[in-house]
């Protein structure tokens, strides 16, 4: 078929292009302007994400409907199906689409080829094999973590700590910076940065997506002066390092489309906001530990298991974090699918095509959504309750849990993501036990999942051997 003399910004007209059997999706526009994005945004701040998506399913007994969202006309894919096809037809029907808040915030994501570029490399470097020798130094930096923001203290508020965590073991993997000082420095501003990401487009003083702009030009500054120093190190041979950075592969095997430094800057701020969604992760972990005991005592007898087995000062190995630590990293998996790091993604429409005999016209974007099939019973049984066991054995049903996203538009970090989270677990759980000072609190959604009030706890250390 060809939509060519349909008005693509219109539903009604493409009804009236097409014959009955090839309609559009049921739903509504919403607000002028905003859409249904407050509606949307609305249920992640109640703690209940997937309600905007089950409450349109019900309503319109379809798995696919028409919304706005993020300033834009789109339609949400939902269930196993859904996620598979838009997985399967990565840059053949769909291609990744941000939107404004984001663009604005990173330009460099505006540009579709160079992100499948930088893509293409990230997989290439995010690999067992490459991430291998990181191990002891990913070890390291969170020890040190725990010494200055954990240790000797009777209560922390775990999800700030977080943001300074996860940024400290992403500058050490992209750019071989190890500094606690550019951390700290760091941490506020990307913070700003990621509540910028899901805020109202307005540009103005004193605005949350104002602050976010400062923010992340802050940053990229940052990271600008950093790359400049690494080009003229690289040049003139200074530059050693055991391992091999992210931004060293970059400046070494990089086309002409890394070399402003500034360019490359962007493209490091959007792999740490990418990579901040592992401290998302972690805050989950530490609260369903904090409520589940049995879960705890499991995981710290899995984890103690290994610490008894190293002499004074020796660190992780890739062997314990590969095999030794099955039923930490099922209980993460059950972590991320109740909470998971990334709620959803976009895809714009390459061309006209037909899903479920509903038209989808060239242009519209496409919304998938982890929650759909993360909490639906037909693919997890009772899905409000965590279960471990669930990741514990045979597979999950394929496409069903996506925490990670799939296909080629899957997180190239997923594995560094694994590391890091079971790094945290380790060096967490056999220096204490901890209680929530909240206990209603919940886990809601804004930029990201997190604890509603930054999850204050009371930790109890293990007494020492």
């Amino acid at each position: 078929m060809n939509a060519s003399s349909c008005d693509k910004d219109s539903f009604n007209s493409l009804e009236r292009c097409y014959s009955r059997e090839v309609v559009a999706s049921p739903g509504t526009s919403g607000w002028p302007f905003v859409g249904q994005t407050l509606e949307f945004l609305k249920a992640g701040w109640s703690g209940h994400p997937e309600k905007f998506i089950f409450d349109n399913i019900k309503k319109y007994r379809s798995l696919i409907f028409r919304t706005h969202l993020a300033g834009s006309p789109a339609v949400v894919f939902c269930g196993a199906a859904a996620n598979k096809f838009v997985f399967s037809n990565e840059n053949k029907l769909v291609q990744l689409w941000w939107p404004k808040t984001i663009t604005k915030l990173i330009p460099s994501t505006s540009n579709f080829e160079e992100s499948l570029k930088l893509n293409k490399m990230l997989h290439n470097f995010l690999t067992p094999k490459t991430l291998e020798p990181y191990i002891g130094f990913l070890d390291i930096i969170a020890q040190r973590h725990f010494a200055s923001h954990w240790d000797n203290r009777e209560q922390v508020t775990v999800f700030p700590l977080m943001t300074n965590f996860s940024l400290a073991l992403a500058c050490r993997l992209f750019i071989n910076v190890d500094d606690p000082e550019l951390v700290e420095k760091l941490a506020d501003p990307l913070e700003q940065v990621l509540r910028g990401t899901v805020s109202m487009p307005i540009d103005l003083p004193c605005t949350r997506y104002n602050c976010a702009i400062k923010s992340s030009r802050f940053i990229i500054n940052e990271f600008t002066t950093i790359v400049k120093q690494r080009k003229t190190d690289l040049e003139q041979g200074t530059y050693k390092s055991p391992t091999q950075d992210l931004l060293s592969h970059m400046l070494l095997t990089g086309d002409d489309n890394f070399v402003k430094d500034s360019n490359i800057a962007e493209k490091i701020l959007g792999l740490i906001i990418g990579s901040d969604t592992v401290g998302s992760a972690c805050s989950s972990i530490v609260m369903f530990l904090a409520k589940l005991p049995d879960v705890y005592e499991r995981v710290y007898k899995e984890q103690m298991e290994i610490a008894n087995l190293k002499s004074l000062g020796e660190l992780l190995t890739w062997n314990d974090v590969n095999n030794k630590m099955k039923y930490s990293w099922s209980v993460a998996c059950e972590a991320m699918r109740l909470a998971p790091p990334i709620q959803g993604t976009f895809r714009e429409a390459l061309t006209d095509f037909i899903y479920e005999g509903f038209l989808i016209p060239k242009g519209l974007k496409i919304y998938w959504n982890a929650n759909s099939t993360h909490k639906s019973a037909e693919y997890f049984p009772k899905p409000k309750e965590f279960d471990a066991s669930r990741f514990d054995g045979q597979p999950v049903q394929p496409y069903t849990f996506v925490p990670f996203g799939g296909g080629p538009r899957m997180c190239p970090g997923k594995e560094y993501a694994r590391i890091e989270i079971l790094i945290f677990m380790h060096c967490l759980v056999k220096r204490f036990k901890w209680k929530t000072m909240i206990p209603s609190e919940k886990l809601i959604v804004d930029d990201r999942f997190r604890p509603e009030k930054g999850l204050p706890i009371r930790l109890f250390p293990h007494p020492k051997a």
